[in-house]
């Protein structure tokens, strides 16, 4: 006794999608585990305000570098409320972190400055060694 099954050699014309379908999962996978891997960009260091307002913290280890705007000239620079003129910046942040196991400084600018100019003041502080660097931003200031 023998058995056929459909039409004697004809032709199916279904496209098989289970390879596709394979390929497909497979690819979702990798994507799945390459997206969490990918740079998120720059980590920025925010100073916190304090958790208690009462207590006083021991404000002469931070460092402020302010840039503040003067309209039709160079900007002033100051750290800590002392001027200090740009050329001398270099200097004294070096002298300032030559014997700090904390190297943590923050810039200030004024609204209307040009970022070029924060920018720099960035760069002196990496040419001065210093680890991290803090912008200060409106609602950090007012929360002070």
């Amino acid at each position: 006794m023998s058995m056929t099954t459909g039409g004697g050699g004809s032709y199916s014309s279904d496209i098989n999608v289970t390879p596709m379908i394979d390929i497909l999962l497979v690819l979702l996978i990798i994507f799945m585990v390459i997206v969490p891997v990918t740079p998120k960009g720059l980590d920025a260091l925010v100073p916190q305000p304090p958790k208690d307002p009462q207590k006083q913290q021991q404000t002469d280890r931070t460092i402020v570098v302010q840039v503040l705007y003067r309209p039709g000239a160079s900007p002033t620079y100051k750290i800590n409320e002392t001027d200090v003129d740009k050329r001398d910046l270099l200097a004294r942040l070096t002298e300032i972190y030559a014997n700090r196991a904390e190297r943590v400084m923050f810039v200030r600018g004024d609204d209307d400055l040009n970022f070029a100019y924060i920018a720099e003041v960035i760069d002196i502080g990496r040419a001065a060694n210093v680890d991290h660097i803090g912008l200060m931003t409106p609602k950090i200031q007012a929360g002070q």
